[in-house]
């Protein structure tokens, strides 16, 4: 994926602001030999591009004073209420060497599984991204995740499926993920109130015509002279 960065001039928090008056969004590029590198950004053009998947998850390709280099997102910086870009991040990636960033897992087979087709199953997407190490080059941007074996109240973990070749999960001392779990629905709750007042008036002695006799109050006793 491919994106348009210009240089920017001046820094501050006066020209950051004058800036996004403009319709720009700064930002800077940092990492490899090169001095880290202040840029700028059409915001409406970066605001469409963040919504891409692609964007956050794989090696980009900027393009900047007319040269392209591959660059990874690192960092957004958000208004906090208006839909606002403040500033952003960027990596540079180098080759030969590996790094790590967040991929997402995308989820396919769970209508076929057992879990769902016949014991009607609730599936639980537990984790929703992985954070692997590998070269640029072998670093997918995103990982599949078959839940087509998936059984009744089963769990599908790291451990079941494959990363791709050269890619290593950064675990931080987990020993195992648990990627989706199958669930039984819950049951129907019995409304207990209705329930008792209808065993009660099932109970009750009926009377003439049907209906429950009802209980007269005692006589009361003469008062003595």
């Amino acid at each position: 994926m491919k994106f348009v960065a210009f240089e920017r001039a001046k820094q501050g928090t006066g020209a950051s602001r004058r800036l996004r008056v403009s319709g720009k969004t700064p930002g800077i590029v940092y990492g490899g030999e090169a001095t880290p590198q202040l840029i700028e950004i059409d915001h409406n053009a970066l605001w469409h591009a963040l919504k891409k998947e692609a964007f956050h998850a794989s090696i980009l390709e900027m393009e900047l004073d007319g040269a392209v280099s591959k660059v990874l997102l690192r960092d957004v910086q958000y208004h906090p209420f208006r839909p606002l870009v403040q500033h952003i991040d960027f990596q540079r990636v180098d080759a030969k060497t590996r790094m790590t960033m967040k991929v997402p897992l995308h989820f396919k087979g769970e209508e076929e599984s057992e879990a769902v087709k016949i014991e009607l199953n609730l599936v639980n997407h537990v984790t929703t991204e992985l954070e692997v190490n590998g070269l640029p080059a072998e670093l997918p941007e995103f990982i599949e995740v078959d839940l087509s074996g998936l059984k009744k109240n089963g769990t599908v973990t790291l451990k079941d499926i494959k990363l791709p070749r050269g890619v290593k999960w950064v675990s931080h001392g987990k020993p195992n993920l648990v990627l989706a779990s199958a669930t039984a629905p819950a049951a129907e709750e019995v409304d207990a109130p209705v329930a008792g007042a209808e065993a009660a008036a099932a109970a009750a002695p009926a009377g003439k015509g049907g209906k429950a006799a009802a209980k007269t109050p005692a006589a009361k006793a003469p008062a003595k002279k």
